[in-house]
C-alpha cells in the first residue's frame, strides 16, 4: 500500500508534468543558407489543449560562439524558459545564429545569410507549425551580446515583423570591435574593416539610430555596469536620446555573464507584455 506522503508526491509530479511547458527542436530547411538549421521551441503549459491559443511569440537570440541550445542550457535556472513561457503564456523560439553569424546577410559569404533565415524562413515555418498569432503586435525579438545586436538590427530592418525588440549586453557597434573576433568572426562576413568602414557602420546599431527611430518598434536595452560593452551601450542610449527615440534603457550590477542575462530576460518579457497590451488597446 502506498503511504499518503508518497501518494501526494506522485500526484504533484503528475500535476507538474501535465502543466509544464514543452521544449521541441524544430528543423528548418533553409534555401538561403543551403542547409538545415535548428531552433528550440518552448510552448507554454496550456498549449497542449488544441482549443487554446493562438499565442504570441518571442524570438530569443544567442551570442557569439554560441548555438540555439544556449538559452535552454546555460542559464543558472535550467527551467527558466519553460517557467517564463508558462508565466507569460508565450511561445519562445531560440534559433541558430551561427558561431559568428551576427544575424546579417553577408555580401561576401553566401553561406552566412542569417537575416533572411531568421526573418523569412524561420518566422514562416514557426507560424506554419505552431498556433501563433501571425502579426507583428504579438511578435517580439531579443537576445544577448551578438544576439542583442541581432535583435535590434533585424527589428530596424524589418519593422513589419516585430512590435518590440530587446538587447541584453548588446554588441551594438561592430565598427569598434577589434582582435580575434574582428579578424576571424566579422571580417570574413564584411571584408577587411579598413577598406569597408561604410559596410561596418551600415551593420552597426549605434550608427542606425535613424532607422530605429523610423521603425516605430519599441525598444528595451540593458547592460551590466561591469560589462566590457557598457560604453557602446551608453553611446547608443545617448544617440537615441538625442534623436528622441522612445526606449527603455537600464544599467544593473553585473557583467557579460549568464547570471546577468538570466536575470534580465524577465524584464524584457514584462516590457513586451506591456507593449502588446497597449497595441491591443489601441486597435480596439
Amino acid at each position: 500500500m502506498i503511504k499518503k506522503p508518497l501518494l501526494l508526491l506522485f500526484f504533484c509530479l503528475f500535476l507538474f508534468g501535465a502543466r509544464a511547458a514543452q521544449v521541441d527542436t524544430l528543423e528548418i530547411a533553409s534555401t538561403a543558407m543551403g542547409k538545415t538549421l535548428r531552433a528550440g521551441v518552448v510552448t507554454p503549459d496550456t498549449y497542449k489543449k488544441k482549443k487554446n491559443g493562438p499565442f504570441p511569440v518571442l524570438y530569443l537570440l544567442h551570442g557569439y560562439s554560441g548555438n540555439f541550445r544556449d538559452w535552454l542550457t546555460k542559464t543558472p535556472d535550467k527551467n527558466l524558459l519553460a517557467e517564463l513561457s508558462d508565466k507569460y503564456q508565450m511561445i519562445i523560439v531560440t534559433p541558430e545564429g551561427g558561431f559568428s553569424g551576427w544575424y546579417l546577410d553577408s555580401p561576401i559569404a553566401p553561406a552566412n545569410q542569417y537575416e533572411t533565415f531568421i526573418t523569412q524562413e524561420l518566422v514562416q515555418q514557426v507560424d506554419n507549425s505552431y498556433r501563433t498569432i501571425k502579426n507583428k503586435n504579438s511578435r517580439f525579438i531579443s537576445g544577448l551580446s551578438m544576439g542583442g545586436h541581432g535583435a535590434l538590427y533585424l527589428s530596424a530592418r524589418h519593422p513589419e515583423l516585430y512590435l518590440a525588440a530587446g538587447s541584453m549586453s548588446g554588441a551594438v557597434d561592430l565598427s569598434a570591435i577589434e582582435g580575434d573576433i574582428l579578424t576571424t568572426g566579422i571580417e570574413p562576413l564584411l571584408g577587411p574593416k579598413a577598406q569597408n568602414m561604410d559596410r561596418y557602420k551600415a551593420s552597426s546599431i549605434v550608427h542606425l539610430v535613424p532607422q530605429l527611430k523610423a521603425s516605430g518598434v519599441k525598444f528595451i536595452i540593458d547592460c551590466g555596469v561591469s560589462d566590457f560593452l557598457i560604453e557602446a551601450n551608453r553611446e547608443l542610449h545617448r544617440r537615441l536620446l538625442y534623436e528622441k527615440v522612445p526606449h527603455d534603457y537600464v544599467e544593473r550590477p553585473g557583467a557579460h555573464t549568464w547570471p546577468y542575462w538570466g536575470n534580465a530576460l524577465e524584464y524584457h518579457l514584462v516590457f513586451f507584455q506591456k507593449a502588446r497590451a497597449e497595441a491591443l488597446a489601441a486597435n480596439k
